[in-house]
C-alpha cells in the first residue's frame, strides 16, 4: 500500500495528513471551513484515494493559512507515499461537469513543479471560503507534490459549482496518474530514469 503521514506545526497552523493512494475513498476530514471540507472529500471520493485531514488553524484571521498549509501538507503526503514512483501511470486528466459548470484538470507527477491556473470565479466568497484560495491551495499543492498542474474552469456560473468542479477534476486526475501500469513493469515512466 502506497500511504504516508504527515504532520506540519506553524505559528499559524496545526495540521496532520494520512493518505492512502490506494484507496476506496474514505474520509475523515476537519479543517475548520465547511465549504473547504465539502471540496477535500471530493478528491478523496472521486479520486478512490483515503485522506485523513485534521487541521487547527488561525481561522480568525482568515482562511489562508489554514488552505495553504493543507495544500502543502497533501502535497508531501503525496510525494512521500509515490516513492519512486516506478510503474505508475504518471499523467492524468479529466473533464468533470455540474450542471453549467465545466471543468479540466491535466497533471504530470513530473518532478517539476508548476501550475497553470484558469478560473474567474463568479463570487469572492463560496461558503465562509474566499473563492482565491483555491488557487492558493493548487499552488501548493503543485509546488510540495512536486507536479506540473493545468487547470482550466471552461465555462460555469455558480461558484461553487465552478469548484466542485475543479476539486473533482482533481481527483479524478490524480487517480488516473497514480494507478500502476501493468505495462510498465516497475519502471520508471521516463526516459531519463528518474521523475
Amino acid at each position: 500500500m502506497r500511504t504516508a503521514q504527515i504532520n506540519r506545526t506553524t505559528g499559524e497552523t496545526d495540521i496532520s495528513v494520512e493518505v492512502n493512494l490506494d484507496g476506496t475513498g474514505q474520509k475523515n476530514i476537519a479543517t475548520g471551513i465547511g465549504f473547504f471540507d465539502h471540496m477535500l472529500e471530493q478528491i478523496a471520493r472521486h479520486g478512490l484515494i483515503d485522506l485523513k485531514i485534521c487541521a487547527k488553524g488561525d481561522l480568525h484571521v482568515d482562511g489562508h493559512h489554514t488552505v495553504e498549509d493543507v495544500g502543502i501538507a497533501l502535497g508531501e503526503a503525496i510525494k512521500k507515499a509515490l516513492g519512486d514512483k516506478a510503474g505508475i501511470v504518471r499523467y492524468g486528466e479529466s473533464h468533470v461537469p455540474l450542471d453549467e459548470a465545466l471543468s479540466r484538470v491535466v497533471l504530470d507527477l513530473s518532478g517539476r513543479s508548476g501550475l497553470v491556473f484558469d478560473c474567474c470565479f463568479t463570487a469572492s466568497m463560496i461558503g465562509e471560503m474566499d473563492s482565491q484560495l483555491v488557487r492558493e491551495f493548487f499552488q501548493a499543492i503543485a509546488n510540495h507534490a512536486a507536479l506540473t498542474l493545468h487547470i482550466d474552469n471552461i465555462r460555469g456560473e455558480n461558484a461553487h459549482h465552478q469548484a466542485e468542479t475543479i476539486f473533482k477534476a482533481f481527483g479524478r486526475a490524480l487517480r488516473m496518474a497514480v494507478e500502476i501500469d501493468s505495462r510498465q513493469a516497475g519502471r520508471i515512466p521516463s526516459t531519463k530514469g528518474a521523475l
